[in-house]
């Protein structure tokens, strides 16, 4: 059985998201056997077992689309450590999600350069375009919209960044036209 120690040393929110809920005695699988199979490979490669967990936490996310509780506390027991451990690695890095997410990311560049080609104000007609805030996916799942401090790419500013393709020297109607055509 798997059971969270403690807070762990997280923060608030952290801590509200590490809860584990697991039925008596072993937790529900939901990693699949190809996901595992594919886990135990990782595990191989590594001189310690821990040391595949960041390869383990990509191939569950992208078996399931996140990394829930359930399957953080099924990694736990992969990898013999506590639940409450494999969900700070989660709660650390941003490209780990804890829950369902919309089927594309799209991220403006909101950093000071950015930010004065227009960044700022694209956002804003972004959100008036889908219908949500920052941060809140849309009622279809379509996307959620997200700003980044830097994409690196100031010298094609205003961009943005859908899920891992780079959208560069925007206007409003352009970059109306491509959410648009997100499936």
């Amino acid at each position: 059985m798997v059971r969270l120690l403690g807070d762990g040393g997280l923060h608030r929110s952290a801590r509200r998201r590490a809860r584990i809920r697991v039925d008596e005695g072993r937790s529900r699988l939901v990693i699949s056997d190809e996901t595992r199979a594919a886990i135990d490979v990782e595990i191989a490669r590594y001189p310690k077992r821990r040391g595949a967990l960041l390869p383990a936490l990509h191939l569950v996310q992208r078996e399931h689309g996140c990394v829930s509780e359930d399957s953080a506390a099924e990694l736990a027991e992969i990898f013999e450590i506590r639940a409450i451990d494999v969900l700070e690695v989660v709660s650390f890095y941003n490209m780990f999600y804890d829950r369902p997410q919309p089927r594309h990311h799209v991220y403006v560049c909101t950093n000071l350069p950015c930010s004065l080609r227009g960044g700022r104000t694209l956002l804003r007609q972004l959100e008036a375009h889908v219908g949500s805030k920052v941060g809140v996916p849309t009622e279809d799942g379509k996307l959620v919209l997200g700003h980044e401090e830097c994409l690196g790419a100031c010298a094609y500013a205003p961009m943005l960044r859908i899920d891992d393709t780079y959208y560069e020297d925007l206007d409003a109607d352009r970059a109306k036209r491509i959410l648009d055509e997100l499936e």
